[in-house]
């Protein structure tokens, strides 16, 4: 596995790894857990080679300190992408993602500023900002992101579309704890209280789930995950929002298909995010 710090280092990679056949891409954070290595299996299984990414992006923290203590393990990351079978892995500083003199972002101006972009201002332009410059860098045939981050990925999508990058974009299933708190990278800056609070997201979701497919209205659904989450002392609902998961319009009333169900909400001082999908 090649380990690269520098743009020309992972762009000598990628030419070399190309007379292969196709490369994927997975983006990551760090703090790598089962859920980073289920897009880099999915990844492998449609590709001769798979690149991944660690860095830690500023531009989508709103909050200084969430930066600061955003969990950092370069070495864990490593061997478990080693043994996972990466080709490649790079590991930029951020002088080399945003060099000096570095102004340009990249925007959904709606998506980036509707639903959990409110509860997060500057977010999705910090995620569609790096993403399209690691797509540039890296020139991979594809990518995979996560279904949890359900926002994000539409907001990747479209700017995909939009700017017409020669990349396809994949959505993986969330994997979840035996508990069925979605797995994240911040869970473990969660308190032992707090991690204990935290199925209360998948419980509100399921129930919400359960009145759609009765035939309730999305207020009705909504009000609920409200209640529910209002008997969990430690969580903080900050959003929940019922939308058409193609279009990403606000759903009203009793709905005629498919919608997606976004929820944020804080514990202590970290936010969680959970969705999920509910056919009809």
């Amino acid at each position: 596995m090649k380990i690269c710090r520098t743009i020309s280092e992972i762009r000598s990679a990628v030419s070399d790894l190309k007379p292969r056949g196709t490369v994927g891409l997975v983006t990551t954070m760090g703090a790598l857990h089962a859920g980073h290595m289920a897009l880099v299996k999915a990844a492998a299984d449609a590709h001769p080679s798979v690149i991944a990414t660690i860095f830690v992006n500023p531009s989508q923290f709103g909050n200084p300190k969430d930066l600061e203590t955003y969990p950092r393990t370069e070495q864990a990351d490593l061997a478990m992408l080693e043994k996972a079978g990466v080709a490649a892995v790079f590991l930029p500083t951020v002088a080399e993602i945003y060099p000096d003199g570095d102004e340009t972002i990249v925007e959904t101006t709606n998506l980036a500023n509707i639903f959990h972009g409110v509860v997060r201002p500057g977010h999705f332009r910090g995620v569609a900002t790096v993403v399209t410059k690691l797509f540039n860098i890296i020139r991979a045939d594809a990518a995979y992101f996560g279904e949890k981050d359900y926002q994000q990925l539409a907001v990747i999508r479209r700017t995909v579309r939009d700017l017409h990058a020669p990349i396809e974009i994949h959505g993986v299933a969330t994997v979840r704890e035996a508990d069925g708190v979605a797995m994240s990278s911040r869970n473990v800056r969660l308190t032992p209280a707090d991690r204990a609070a935290a199925p209360i997201l998948i419980a509100s979701l399921a129930a919400a789930e359960a009145l759609l497919q009765m035939g309730e209205t999305a207020e009705t659904a909504a009000e609920a995950i409200a209640a529910n989450i209002a008997t969990e002392p430690l969580a903080t609902l900050m959003a929940v929002d019922i939308v058409d998961p193609t279009t990403f319009a606000p759903v009203a009333g009793k709905p005629t298909g498919p919608v997606g169900i976004m929820l944020s909400a804080q514990f202590g001082e970290v936010l969680l995010i959970d969705q999920k999908e509910v056919a009809l």
